[in-house]
């Protein structure tokens, strides 16, 4: 009998994804529009209609604007080099941050980008001039979001919850998620269906320094 998958934690918020991870896997191939810099040469065979064929060894003229996955804009952008520049998608630009700024529950984020966060966090690989404009709209966007979240996982018991996880984008469905099962955890304890409560492994420390320290 197969073990059962065990999920593994996204590292799309730090400087790097976690590539065990499911949700970082599918965030890291999201499209980033960017525009070259420099001609590219055999990047053209992904990319036909911008190339200039075989002719020319597919190479992917300067100035072209194009439409990379994150994983590979992010293994082209080079600083130094300037191999290619990004620009921004349109719900981190400043337009959508007065729109989060003024009320972010009113926002679609899974229609928006399913893994809004996560993509946010690593488009701050590309030293852009609003990085820090981008980083505070994350994060007041996450804090104006996050009561009503936890508040609706808190007060839906054995319901239908579709419709409440659907406006959420990935890393807020994992926190509904983790709000529910406190929930069921605390009904179930409340029936007297729960384990066995036995004391944090903190206290079990403690106490056995204190025993070793009487004896001594």
């Amino acid at each position: 009998m197969s073990e059962a998958y065990f999920r593994v934690e996204s590292g799309a918020l730090g400087h790097e994804e976690n590539f065990l991870s499911l949700d970082d896997i599918l965030m890291s191939h999201e499209k980033l529009p960017v525009r070259t810099e420099i001609p590219i040469p055999r990047l053209g065979a992904f990319f036909p209609e911008r190339s200039g064929g075989a002719d020319t060894d597919n190479t992917i003229p300067q100035g072209s604007k194009l439409e990379l996955p994150l994983w590979l804009a992010k293994g082209l952008f080079d600083n130094k080099r300037r191999i290619l520049s990004v620009d921004l998608p349109k719900i981190y630009r400043e337009g959508w941050r007065t729109v989060f700024s003024a009320d972010a529950n009113v926002v679609d984020l899974h229609k928006m980008g399913p893994h809004f966060y996560g993509f946010g966090s690593q488009l701050l690989h590309f030293d852009s001039p609003e990085n820090t404009d981008i980083s505070q709209s994350l994060l007041q966007t996450f804090i104006g979001r996050f009561r009503r979240i936890m508040d609706s996982s808190q007060n839906a018991y054995n319901e239908d919850t579709s419709s409440l996880v659907a406006r959420l984008d990935e890393m807020e469905r994992g926190l509904f998620q983790m709000g529910q099962r406190g929930l069921n955890d605390f009904q179930c304890w409340e029936k007297g269906q729960a384990s066995q409560i036995t004391a944090s492994n903190l206290v079990q420390n403690y106490k056995k320094r204190k025993f070793t320290d009487t004896e001594n």
